[in-house]
């Protein structure tokens, strides 16, 4: 399991309770330091911009990514996930900005249905862009085999 953008990883030590091999990445070396403890003492924590260093491909069963948003990294995420492998996928669309929080440029908010059609050609499990408490768009879906 990838915790992408994990942050303190609160994803990645779920994961790691449930008997998941955990992986996590963030750009913030202070973030992965502090979520280095407990849980994830084992996991395999490194700091990266996903920009710049890919990640592997076919590398995990289920990637993990919520309140991130880098479109320029879509194909390299696709790619990580192994077939039969999911996505959980979480962020806010520009709906956001009615609310007066969160982000407020267009390159960290999602057009309605273009996550969905990121992963387009997968199974996909849930799809939802709920506008309450938050404007987010929500995706669980399997890489075909």
């Amino acid at each position: 399991m990838l915790d992408m953008a994990m942050g303190a990883g609160r994803h990645a030590r779920l994961a790691a309770t449930l008997g998941f091999r955990v992986f996590g990445v963030d750009r913030d070396l202070s973030r992965v330091r502090a979520a280095h403890t407990g849980a994830l003492c084992s996991a395999a924590l490194w700091v990266a911009d996903l920009e710049s260093t890919p990640l592997p491909a076919e590398r995990f069963d289920l990637l993990v990514c919520t309140n991130y948003l880098q479109r320029t990294i879509w194909a390299t995420l696709r790619d990580a996930i192994r077939p039969g492998g999911f996505v959980i996928y979480e962020t806010f669309t520009v709906a956001q900005r009615e609310h007066g929080t969160g982000p407020r440029s267009p390159d960290f908010l999602l057009h309605p249905g273009e996550l969905r059609g990121v992963f387009d050609g997968w199974d996909v499990w849930h799809d939802e862009e709920p506008r309450e408490p938050a404007a987010v768009a929500q995706l669980v879906a399997r890489k075909p085999e």
